[in-house]
């Protein structure tokens, strides 16, 4: 090999990777150190269609974002399709579609999802409501929390419920942000 390609080959690989560290997400802090398992079983089906986000730990691609959505459908391959969206304090909407794959095949709790072609992240659902008209989404690193709900403004006694029950799961309530959804 000659010295020019070497030289060319190691600035292409230094440019992927600075490249791919400015889309990589930046995690926010830890604020669940003990990440319990799965506490259900979640049947796929019953688990697509809208969600509406209540509140979550703030991530750096949800930066300030209100009114946010995630819809779930099943693809013919077994994985599942994903489209969240948000709105930005400018009032533009930002929307993301990516893919999930289960992971865990005997609870369907725990997936891999992916909105950055071959980066996957854990998505575990930890808790959802007998009718799944609520759920709650972490994942082992205890950076990450979403509460998700199936109406945009549920039932005040709804909303004290899931936050304790995020706070019975570990999470740090300090770091939770409300995400305002529309009237």
């Amino acid at each position: 090999m000659n010295r020019k390609y070497i030289a060319a080959t190691g600035l292409i690989g230094a440019l992927l990777a600075t490249t791919a560290c400015a889309v990589i997400p930046r995690p926010g802090p830890v604020g669940n150190r003990a990440v319990p398992e799965p506490a259900k079983r979640v049947d796929v089906n019953k688990y697509m269609g809208r969600w509406y986000e209540q509140f979550r730990y703030e991530a750096s691609f949800q930066k300030d974002m209100d009114a946010v959505t995630a819809d779930y459908s099943l693809n013919d391959d077994g994985t599942v399709k994903v489209v969240n969206r948000g709105q930005k304090p400018n009032g533009k909407f930002k929307q993301s579609t990516g893919k999930a794959k289960i992971v865990d095949p005997t609870t369907n709790a725990k997936l891999k999802v992916s909105f950055f072609g071959p980066f996957y992240g854990d998505y575990w659902v930890l808790d959802h409501g007998e009718n799944y008209e609520w759920s709650l989404v972490g994942e082992p690193s205890g950076r990450y929390l979403w509460v998700l709900t199936r109406t945009a403004r549920p039932a005040p006694e709804m909303i004290t419920m899931l936050e304790n029950r995020a706070k019975e799961l570990g999470y740090d309530w300090s770091l939770v942000r409300v995400t305002k959804q529309p009237n």
